[in-house]
């Protein structure tokens, strides 16, 4: 019986083979066949613009107040905390360790000259 499995499985292996129809050989490809970018050729590509009404719906993840958009700096800014979140291709980076701190121009401003 053992002996019956084994033929029967070599000669319906060989049936599959045969009309299984060869694969095409890969093209080997050459350097003049690829277009390669390198980052010497990346120019200083605008950046994506960040859509504003996402401010309805975007908070500070810490203090889960409103954040306000500074275009000069492309960041969203939390006023309270003194804090701004980087925007990057038109996505707002909201990982507080990502976070940049900000000086807040009410602080200087109150602190006393030394005479």
């Amino acid at each position: 019986m053992f002996r019956n499995v084994l033929g029967k499985l070599a000669t319906e292996s060989v049936r599959v083979h045969r009309y299984v129809k060869p694969a095409p050989l890969i093209r080997r490809v050459t350097p003049s066949s690829v277009s390669v970018r390198s980052f010497t050729d990346v120019k200083d590509e605008a950046q994506l613009p960040f859509d504003a009404s996402l401010l309805q719906f975007l908070v500070c993840p810490l203090s889960k107040k409103p954040l306000r958009y500074e275009a000069k700096t492309n960041e969203l800014i939390n006023e309270e905390l003194g804090i701004a979140y980087p925007i990057s291709d038109g996505i707002p980076n909201m990982i507080p360790q990502e976070a940049r701190l900000i000086q807040k121009d009410a602080d200087t401003s109150t602190t006393p000259t030394q005479e």
